[in-house]
This record gives structure tokens, sequence and C-alpha cells, in this order.
């Protein structure tokens, strides 16, 4: 496929028709850039080897962003988490998504938003607090672990679970 920076405007706006929750979308919103190609190098080949990447979310608070790549990690995994300097790689596998709001639920600027619950189990498991700040949430969290070493907590969201 040719990426173009209106077919990744495209791709995004379909993800965000998923979503309900005013908050989340609005706070996207104001993340998103143009679509903006950039080579970033790549740190599992060869040495010097860089691929085309287009970031399109930027968060200068916490020096993050979200790239599509079609190279790579895609296309099995095109949405990547990067660092907003410039030329600094793509980064470790761990940190790329089949889908952008994937990426963008794993990322720093999301922790931003009182969003996060803590869940009982894998996720998506069952939520069993309201939405907190991400800081409570975890404390929260390491909280019952520590009171019910027996059961498994995690902190999510209920937003969106990716199967859309």
């Amino acid at each position: 496929m040719g990426v173009t920076a209106m077919s990744l405007t495209a791709l995004i706006e379909g993800e965000l028709s998923a979503l309900k929750d005013p908050r989340v979308i609005n706070h996207i919103r104001g993340l998103l850039i143009p679509p903006e190609p950039q080579m970033r190098p790549w740190d599992y080949g060869t040495p010097g080897e860089a691929y085309l990447c287009w970031i399109v979310l930027a968060d200068t608070s916490s020096n993050a962003g979200i790239a599509y790549c079609e190279s790579g990690f895609g296309p099995s995994a095109p949405w990547g988490l990067i660092s907003q300097a410039k030329h600094t790689s793509m980064g470790m596998d761990s940190g790329w998504f089949t889908r952008f709001l994937k990426a963008y639920f794993d990322s720093a600027p999301s922790t931003d938003l009182p969003i996060w619950r803590v869940f009982e189990g894998d996720l998506p498991g069952t939520p069993i607090t309201d939405e907190d700040t991400w800081d409570a949430t975890w404390a929260a969290v390491m909280h019952l672990r520590k009171d019910k070493p027996q059961l498994q907590f995690n902190c999510g969201q209920s937003m969106y679970t990716g199967d859309t």
C-alpha cells in the first residue's frame, strides 16, 4: 500500500469512530499532527538501516509520539511508540501495535487522562473500581496485589479493547 498523509488520516479517523468517550477523542485530536514522513534507524537490521516512518501524534510534555511504518515491525504491527527526538530509532518491538488506538492506550500521553481502573484478572478483565488517574490506579493495584496475592490485578481502561 502506498501510504500518504491522507490515507493515514483516514485510518486514524476510522479508529477514532470506535470511541465514544469525548475526553479520549478530544485528547487524541489535540495531540495529532499532520502526518510527517521521517527516516528512523532500525535497530534490528544491518548497521545504518533505516525506514520511512510517518509521525502522526506528538506530545511535547512527555517527548512521546506515535508513528506509522510499513517496514520494520510493519506490516503486521505498523503503529509504534517513538521518542519525539529526531533521528532516534524506531524503538523496541514491544512498542509496536496492530492498531493506532492500541499504541495510544499504551503511550505516555494516555496516562494524562483519569480513565484508568483496577481490573481483576487478565485484561480485559472485570473492572472493580471507578475511573481514576494513572498513578492512583496503579497505587490501588499494588495495594490489592499485596493484600490478595492469590488474585491477579491490573491497571487498564474500559474505552477500547482493540477488538474493533
